[in-house]
């Protein structure tokens, strides 16, 4: 007798994971912290680049400092394609305090982040956006679970602040896609490759 399939997943949705992005503004010596500081230009080939990155993005995970630096700039913002990108969103905050404030669709993380991020990663949904919070981005890097870097590196070397790679292990990157904006900031996607380093 042949068993009815009604009612069970199909292969594709077994085997689908949603797609973790970071999105990191740098300078060139890999600096991420206060990128307002070294950023003094910004150009449309940028825009069309973040717009694309957000495009597919239902859900952003934040680190505790970067949710409160933009829960007080971003409600009040009309820098697009961002402000309402980044409003309406659902987002995830790596904290062990509750929220101060009240932007809208933002929920504490209420477990420990890499195993969140992991159950987040499983269940139905567009790509997850993990936008400046370099704790947060380094600890799933760590952990294996970024699946695309996507960086925009401006031609200027900070020369100090927190740089968003220092104390990773080794991790291989396949380069996507690649470009210069008008200004000369470098648009660069990779895919982060999660064979161990020199296999």
């Amino acid at each position: 007798m042949r068993r009815s399939l009604e009612g069970q997943p199909k292969l594709s949705e077994v085997l689908h994971m949603r797609t973790v992005v970071a999105y990191e503004l740098l300078s060139l010596d890999g600096v991420a912290e206060a990128p307002n500081e070294f950023f003094t230009e910004w150009d449309a080939a940028m825009d069309a680049n973040l717009a694309d990155v957000i495009a597919s993005q239902d859900a952003v995970i934040l680190g505790r400092r970067s949710y409160e630096e933009w829960a007080e700039f971003w409600p009040g913002s009309e820098i697009e394609p961002f402000a309402t990108f980044i409003n309406g969103v659902a987002k995830h905050v790596a904290t062990s305090a509750p929220l101060t404030g009240d932007w809208a669709n933002a929920t504490a993380i209420d477990s420990e982040l890499v195993g969140f991020a992991r159950e987040l990663k499983e269940q139905p949904g567009g790509d997850i956006g993990v936008h400046a919070s370099i704790s947060v981005v380094r600890a799933l890097l760590a952990a294996g679970l970024v699946d695309e870097l996507r960086v925009v590196i401006a031609p200027v070397v900070a020369g100090h602040g927190r740089r968003l790679l220092d104390g990773l292990p080794p991790t291989r990157l396949e380069l996507l896609r690649s470009s210069t904006s008008p200004t000369g900031h470098l648009l660069v996607d990779y895919r982060v490759d999660p064979s161990p380093f020199g296999a």
